[in-house]
Parts: structure tokens; C-alpha cells; sequence
């Protein structure tokens, strides 16, 4: 709705139109969002739910987390594919090459992972569900300003690009584009310069590779060692 207003005052993107362009930017909000409000379940849990439960079961601890991730992965998926068919509809235009799909669902599931491992540790650490949501903008809708989301991030200032260019969601969002965008790679040269666009997508797979990774690690380590029946 807001993409034509944008549209008349941002800088242009060569060969795509801008409801395109923000209609996969706005995944950049939606999934680190959605992703933890699902961790605001854990804290719930911990505090009046049925963890108490689970860790007095015979299982590993770890499946707790894993369970966790595989409930927010399903409704992340659910709700962008809402946002995808939302987009067609109001006219943006996509490209469902099975490479392009598989771009796009590799870099969508490993910013999932990553950000739910985030959850997973926040919800471990503040003591109740006021301080946790208050935390969630800075954590999940910041970053969605500076990625890369509504504009190239060539249009920020130098030192806000610089900063852009280490953020796992810039790397998402311009594995999204090309995926679904027929190979469009302007993200991925704004982000490493010029090269071959597939070596420049693996590169930056494997950033958000080692932040989903890290992330949720950590995540299943903390739960492990802290959390107590």
C-alpha cells in the first residue's frame, strides 16, 4: 500500500519496479518479528506453561528448543507466503525458478533460525514479558531500516552502508531478490561489489549461514545449562 508513496521519493532500482522490490524488503520485517514473538512463548512458558513438564520428561533439553524453532518456522512460512501471494496480487512481479525457489527458501530458513535463536536467549534473560517485548523493536525492526528493505543501501551514507553491509538481514534480503527477482543481483553487488553473481550468493548464504548456526547454538547451550525442572 505504502509502495507507490516510496516510490515517488526513493532512488530507482534498475529493472524493477518498486512494489516488487518492497514487496520482498517487507520479509525483512516480517520473519525477524515473527520469529521473536515466538520466543515471547518460551518466556510465557518458562514462567506459567508447561516447561516445568517437558524438562521433568526423559527427553534431551534440547529438543524443547528444537520443538520451539519448528513451531516458529511453520507459522513464519505460513505468513510469508501470505505476503508473497499478497504481493502478486497487488502486482508485484516474481520468479519461481526452482534455483530462485531454492535461494530464497535457504536464506528465508536461515534468518528464521538465527533470529529465534536470538529469542531463545532473550527470553532465557529478562525476567518478564513486558521487558522482553520492549526489547523486540530494537532487535527485530531497527535493522529492517538499514538492510537494504525499502532502498538500496547505496542510498545511505557512507558509514550507515558500511554498518548495513555486516547485517545478516542485508545479505537475506539480497539472497531473497535474487532468488525470486529472476536473478536480479543488484543486492548483492551493492553489498560485495562486482563478480559473478552465483559466487556472490554463496557468499553471502554462508553469512547468514554462520549467524543462523551461532545464534541458535548458543540458544540450545543457554537453555541446557540453565533452565531447571
Amino acid at each position: 500500500m505504502i509502495a507507490p508513496a516510496l516510490d515517488s521519493i526513493g532512488p530507482k532500482v534498475p529493472g524493477l519496479d518498486y512494489t516488487t522490490f518492497a514487496a520482498l524488503g517487507t520479509a525483512g520485517l516480517l520473519i525477524p518479528l515473527n520469529c521473536m514473538f515466538s520466543g515471547l512463548g518460551a518466556l510465557v512458558d518458562r514462567e506459567s506453561g508447561a516447561r516445568r513438564d517437558l524438562l521433568a520428561a526423559p527427553i534431551d533439553r534440547a529438543l524443547v528448543v528444537v520443538a520451539n524453532l519448528v513451531v516458529a518456522l511453520g507459522v513464519t512460512a505460513l505468513q510469508v507466503g501470505v505476503l508473497l501471494v499478497a504481493a502478486v496480487l497487488r502486482g508485484a512481479h516474481l520468479s519461481t525458478s526452482v534455483s530462485g525457489v531454492a535461494w530464497f527458501t535457504a536464506a528465508g530458513l536461515l534468518l528464521s533460525i538465527g533470529m529465534y535463536g536470538v529469542a531463545e536467549l532473550l527470553a532465557g534473560k529478562v525476567a518478564t514479558a513486558e521487558e522482553y517485548v520492549g526489547l523486540v523493536p530494537a532487535i527485530a525492526i531497527v535493522p529492517f531500516f538499514f538492510a537494504g528493505s525499502l532502498f538500496p543501501i547505496s542510498a545511505l551514507p557512507g558509514a550507515l552502508t558500511a554498518f548495513a553491509k555486516v547485517l545478516p538481514l542485508t545479505h537475506t534480503l539480497a539472497l531473497l531478490r535474487y532468488g525470486l527477482l529472476d536473478g536480479n543481483a543488484a543486492g548483492l553487488h551493492g553489498i560485495w561489489g562486482a563478480g559473478d553473481p552465483s559466487a556472490l550468493a554463496w557468499r553471502s548464504l554462508l553469512v547468514v549461514a554462520v549467524f543462523a548456526g551461532a545464534l541458535f547454538t548458543l540458544a540450545i547451550r543457554r537453555f541446557t545449562r540453565t533452565a531447571v525442572a
